[in-house]
């Protein structure tokens, strides 16, 4: 089964939602993922939220070209964030069609980040959308154990894991643990590689996942090993940025080339286009 694609923000993140549409629709991406919010302050930011013309443009984009949106991002409920303040990104998100949210938990007190990780459940299910936990390895839920605590302890029916390849890889997280949980939680996955050496700092963890990730099939990552362990049939979002291939050959032929590399690592062989 040849998986469907998705085209993450953060691969092309200087697009803004209406251009990243149309990008993913030239490359032949079935979905987007649109970030809503600033990670960094650093990071462009496009007001979907807020700004009316904005939402109509990218609605109209994708209804001419077909793609539809995957995933919003992210609700990070570090110490000072209440899941309130996430409503408006919500109703934001199903406004645009979207199915799911990304959340983290960078939150050291293990009661209050369930807490509020029920309540961003129970937020966004009335909209439709489910909560999928990512475990960036550098933050206090780092790992698949923290994140399978974390939704098993809620006992949403919303609630659910990403998967991203770079942070399971990055995190020694076990692949025979992965295909032993309950096949609902994980709904998609974010696909990328990385050299197969683990960086030594909390920076170094950081400027691979934010800026150099590499196409599936050149690092060291065991990709399909662990996308092995996932259900069948889930979109794979391409999350590749490429700070300095992008600087070279533009963001939007980076979305090419990602998912070229991907069909040709992932797919069978017929599935590459000439």
């Amino acid at each position: 089964m040849k998986p469907d694609y998705s085209l993450a923000h953060l691969t092309a993140l200087n697009l803004s939602p209406p251009e990243l549409v149309e990008a993913a629709a030239a490359a032949g991406y079935r979905y987007v993922g649109l970030r809503l919010n600033r990670v960094t302050p650093s990071d462009p930011y496009y007001p979907l939220v807020s700004d009316r013309a904005l939402v109509k443009e990218t609605q109209a984009r994708l209804a001419d070209s077909g793609v539809e949106v995957l995933d919003i991002e992210l609700a990070r409920l570090a110490p000072e964030n209440e899941p309130e303040e996430f409503l408006p990104m919500l109703e934001a998100g199903a406004t645009l069609g979207a199915r799911h949210v990304i959340a983290q938990l960078p939150d050291p007190v293990a009661s209050r980040k369930l807490e509020r990780f029920g309540r961003l459940c129970d937020l966004a299910r009335p909209f439709g959308l489910t909560i999928d936990l990512e475990f960036p390895s550098w933050t206090e839920t780092g790992d698949l154990a923290s994140a399978v605590d974390v939704v098993r302890s809620a006992d949403r029916p919303n609630a659910g894991i990403l998967i991203d390849t770079l942070h399971f890889a990055r995190s020694n997280s076990s692949v025979e643990e992965l295909a032993r949980l309950p096949r609902e939680w994980f709904r998609y996955a974010h696909v990328c590689d990385a050299p197969r050496e683990i960086p030594a700092t909390r920076e170094g963890l950081i400027r691979t996942a934010r800026m150099e990730r590499l196409f599936p099939g050149e690092g060291g990552i065991d990709v399909q090993g662990i996308l092995a362990a996932l259900p069948a049939g889930i979109p794979y979002a391409l999350e590749i940025p490429r700070v300095t291939l992008s600087t070279l050959v533009g963001e939007k032929e980076c979305a090419r080339l990602a998912l070229r590399a991907a069909r040709m690592h992932l797919d069978a062989p017929e599935a590459v286009p000439a």
